[in-house]
């Protein structure tokens, strides 16, 4: 494995009793790549990813962001410079947006968001930081203008982008994309495959999704899962044109004993 990797996952396992969600599964991303991870319902994408954010501790194997090894809870990742996207949205209601956006900034500040709320010491300076990095992260995902919008006033692909800004104020390294495609229009889905490619020239995403489309179009490289094991993985062009990939699809390949390159 490369030293330089943003994410190294090394022979990961995890069993739920009798049922073996990942199997030995390793992979890598490199800096400013984005790597897609597919694979037919019930692969283990979502186990994948509660791995790599502390929800799940494998019983075997390890994690690795930057070169060191992952023993983190789900709200240390920010402090490794990584960030999530839910599969809905997970917005605040009561908050507008430009507020929701700078809880996802608060790893930047000494105070924090709740702090710079309630105008606490120390908070006048760092509220100005937060908000001026969280505009900024609007702006990126072209929703300034709806900064001051509460959610439910909000169609739900501009909630998507604010659930987005709200992962990149965070100036993480490392983002991982919990299905960012779904419920999303196809003039917002091209949008959104610019947005990813334009983030990919500062840091590394994960992209874990069923539109296929967009991920043949976005990704770097594709991990293909199909019970719990690595069936493939390579470019999109060698994945798409993978025979075992396509059997995975159809309900009719048989667990490997390898990843297919």
């Amino acid at each position: 494995m490369n030293a330089g990797s943003v994410l190294e996952v090394r022979g990961v396992s995890v069993r739920f009793g009798g049922l073996i969600a990942l199997d030995a599964v390793s992979l890598e991303v490199p800096p400013r790549h984005v790597m897609g991870v597919i694979g037919p319902n019930g692969a283990g994408k979502t186990t994948l990813l509660n791995v790599l954010c502390g929800f799940i501790r494998p019983d075997a194997g390890e994690v690795l962001f930057g070169g060191h090894r992952h023993q983190a809870r789900p709200h240390q990742l920010a402090a490794l410079g990584v960030a999530r996207t839910l599969q809905g949205v997970g917005l605040y209601n009561g908050l507008t947006a430009l507020e929701n956006v700078m809880v996802g900034a608060t790893s930047r500040a000494k105070a924090g968001f709740w702090s710079s709320l309630l105008s606490l010491p120390r908070a006048g300076r760092e509220e100005r930081m937060l908000r001026d990095l969280s505009r900024q992260a609007l702006d990126r995902v072209g929703a300034a203008d709806v900064a001051d919008v509460r959610p439910p006033q909000l169609s739900y692909g501009m909630r998507k982008k604010i659930a987005l800004a709200r992962a990149l104020a965070a100036k993480p390294g490392l983002i991982l994309l919990d299905e960012p495609a779904s419920g999303l229009s196809e003039s917002e889905l091209d949008d959104l495959g610019e947005l990813i490619r334009d983030l990919a020239t500062e840091g590394s995403l994960m992209v874990i999704e069923h539109h296929m489309d967009l991920m043949m179009s976005v990704c770097d490289s594709i991990v293909v899962l199909d019970f719990g094991k690595v069936i493939a993985t390579g470019s999109p062009r060698e994945v798409q044109d993978n025979p075992v990939v396509t059997a995975a699809y159809l309900g009719t390949a048989e667990p490997s004993d390898g990843p297919a390159q």
